[in-house]
């Protein structure tokens, strides 16, 4: 396991797993295109040596895959995960026997605190601060360089306990960049508790720290829990802070820069648009100033970036990594709960799949109403609940849990009116929106299932369909240019179409034929408030009754965010360099 960032990229080199490009590459959108070609093809992180308009080399790519992680680590996720669990449940009620056999994750939490030590932090003054770091652009429409795997680091002014999060950095000058805090995270919350005490909130942020801290930095702790301890426990070692210079906090000792100030409170600044991992620009917004007091760099630091867009991209591995060492520890609080996973095509929060065991009648929707009460779940947008049995990181068979499980009857929640992500933008104002949780467990009254019936020819129902593609018998996904809520309607109450469950209308843009591009399409591009629909449907009292096929229209909308796209100009030279980026 590497203990700083410069060990971590000769780990990945010893490992075949880095590349050195010497050719001359420009921040400004053409490393995008690379990093992005790279990625796909399965290529190993990249180093550039030599950034247009830097002295410092950029790495990228450096978790863009399985054995990257494990790197990381220094084993799989999934093993830490299990690890911890199984130390919690041998140890209700604590016993000496089982204590002995729990010797090497009891290594674990000893390594929880961090440690306070006289190594000094980066100490070279950067001469002409932001402007010097080889910071990208990343997309054509972004609003400027941002910082894109920045830790930053808070303590609240209430009781001082730390959080580290990753918060994008919109630069502004040299000296000053928008800091993406959202108030949901817990950077946030500090913000808004210095507000309150209208007091600076002095901010350290790392660039480079070592691997485990980054990943730590994205995972959706419980509150309370903190990053830094966090990052101790995977690692089996404590996280090493040093005295910050110019603020009072103490800093990972192993940053490659560090930029140490403080936002100001009820200051605020327009900072995106930005190419988020939905693969749309978010909007811009208004956010708080990071005002910087000094950027400080190692001898020969190197310069940690990432991108994010249509998926996959490197956060998919990032993303699933957490997932992997936290699921298991659901199981503490929700015994019931088998197995859950988020999905990386639809940008995680926006599909969550949950396997339980139904132990009473509609355990299953509590269960599913819990979930969506803790910390960053809480942002999903869709939910399917299976039974134990299945396998939920797979899509068909999830789709067979539905095609023999679901009845709108009494199979759909829609939550209204609830918290969603800041990045999701379709519903109709930022940060309200509704949910939708299906519930394909097995019912005690069996559901009678028929072959599904389509015409050979979809056309014939709607003119206005391009191609389309029936899922595991259970989904049918159709591709329209426009007016995608009226051919789901008209698709739905057809006569030639019977048995199908659930109808689902995507832009032209996206491949039928591509699980990812479908996934991602879909739910995306939807709210379950204002885009589902079905055959019938009344109210019961204030109570809704849905029965027969559901349809989604899942097209890209008027008000909605563009689609990421690069530039002709910056494609065409990269395809033309592409060879000499890899001699």
């Amino acid at each position: 396991m590497s203990s700083n960032f410069r060990e971590f990229i000769n780990d990945l080199e010893d490992e075949g797993e880095l590349h050195r490009v010497k050719e001359e590459v420009d921040p400004e959108l053409e490393i995008t295109e690379i990093a992005i070609r790279a990625q796909k093809e399965n290529k190993p992180a990249l180093l550039f040596e030599n950034v247009k308009g830097s002295k410092y080399p950029l790495a990228i790519n450096t978790f863009a895959s399985d054995k990257r992680i494990e790197i990381a680590l220094g084993q799989n996720p999934e093993e830490i995960g299990n690890e911890l669990l199984n130390f919690i449940e041998a140890m209700r009620p604590p016993k000496i026997k089982e204590i002995f056999k729990q010797r090497k994750t009891i290594k674990r939490f000893l390594s929880f605190p961090p440690k306070k030590v006289s190594k000094r932090l980066p100490e070279l003054i950067v001469e002409n601060g932001l402007d010097d770091l080889p910071i990208l652009k990343c997309w054509p429409e972004d609003g400027g360089k941002f910082i894109t795997l920045p830790l930053v680091q808070t303590n609240s002014p209430v009781d001082n306990i730390p959080n580290l999060g990753m918060y994008r950095l919109h630069v502004y000058d040299k000296n000053s960049t928008g800091m993406h805090m959202q108030i949901g995270k817990g950077g946030g919350y500090h913000y808004q508790e210095a507000e309150t005490l209208n007091k600076n909130l002095p901010v350290a942020v790392t660039l480079g720290g070592d691997p485990v801290l980054t990943i730590a930095s994205i995972m959706a702790l419980p509150e309370g829990v903190g990053e830094l301890e966090f990052a101790g426990l995977v690692r089996k070692s404590r996280t090493r802070l040093s005295k910050c210079k110019t603020i009072d906090l103490k800093a990972p000792s192993t940053g490659e820069f560090l930029l140490e100030g403080y936002l100001k409170p009820h200051e605020r600044k327009l900072e995106g648009p930005f190419g988020d991992h939905f693969g749309h620009y978010s909007e811009a917004g208004d956010y708080p100033i990071f005002n910087i007091n000094n950027v400080y760099a190692r001898k020969d630091a190197i310069y940690p970036a990432t991108v994010v867009g249509k998926p996959p991209q490197e956060d998919k591995y990032l993303g699933d990594c957490t997932q992997s060492i936290l699921k298991p520890l659901i199981k503490v609080i929700h015994p019931e709960i088998y197995d859950l996973w988020a999905y990386y095509e639809a940008g995680f929060h926006s599909f969550l799949v949950v396997s339980t065991e139904n132990r009473y009648a509609r355990e299953a929707y509590k269960t599913g109403l819990s979930i969506l009460g803790l910390g960053q779940l809480s942002l999903t947008k869709v939910m399917v609940l299976v039974d134990k049995g299945v396998d939920v990181k797979n899509r068909g068979q999830v789709l067979e849990q539905i095609r023999k499980n679901f009845d709108p009857i009494d199979s759909i929640m829609l939550i209204s009116q609830a918290p969603t992500d800041t990045l999701d933008f379709t519903s109709k104002k930022t940060h309200y929106g509704n949910k939708l949780v299906i519930n394909a467990t097995t019912k005690s009254e069996e559901i009678n299932l028929l072959p599904p019936v389509i015409p050979s020819d979809l056309k014939a129902i709607d003119s206005r369909i391009n191609k389309w593609k029936l899922f595991k018998n259970a989904l049918l996904v159709v591709s329209v240019d426009k007016e995608g809520s009226e051919v789901v309607k008209k698709i739905i109450n057809s006569p030639l179409i019977s048995n199908i469950k659930i109808v689902v209308a995507v832009s032209s843009d996206i491949d039928v034929n591509n699980d990812v591009e479908v996934m991602w399409g879909i739910f995306t591009r939807f709210d379950p408030g204002d885009d589902i629909y079905f055959n019938k449907q009344e109210f019961i009292g204030a109570v809704p009754k849905y029965s027969g096929t559901m349809g989604i229209d899942a097209t890209w909308k008027g008000g909605y965010q563009k689609t990421l796209e690069m530039q002709g100009d910056i494609i065409k030279k990269v395809n033309e360099k592409w060879e000499t980026y890899w001699k």
